[in-house]
């Protein structure tokens, strides 16, 4: 059986709270995603849509206008 010594330094033991850390921020980053999915690949193809477009126009365009 475990001290109450023991116990106690289990829970103050802090070594390992950047990687949980850092896990649970993926976590919510990747939940976000999924749930926003629909509303982020209509804001990227506006986005990439007009890129495309203004491209088309600096490309096009002749020199000395």
């Amino acid at each position: 059986m475990y001290s109450s010594f023991e116990t106690e330094d289990f829970w103050d033991d802090e070594s390992g709270m950047g990687t949980i850390e850092m896990v649970l921020i993926i976590v919510v980053l990747i939940g976000l995603v999924v749930v926003f999915r629909s509303g982020i690949t209509t804001l990227l193809n506006n986005i990439f849509g007009k890129i495309n477009s203004l491209s088309g126009e600096v490309y096009n365009a002749t020199p000395g206008q």
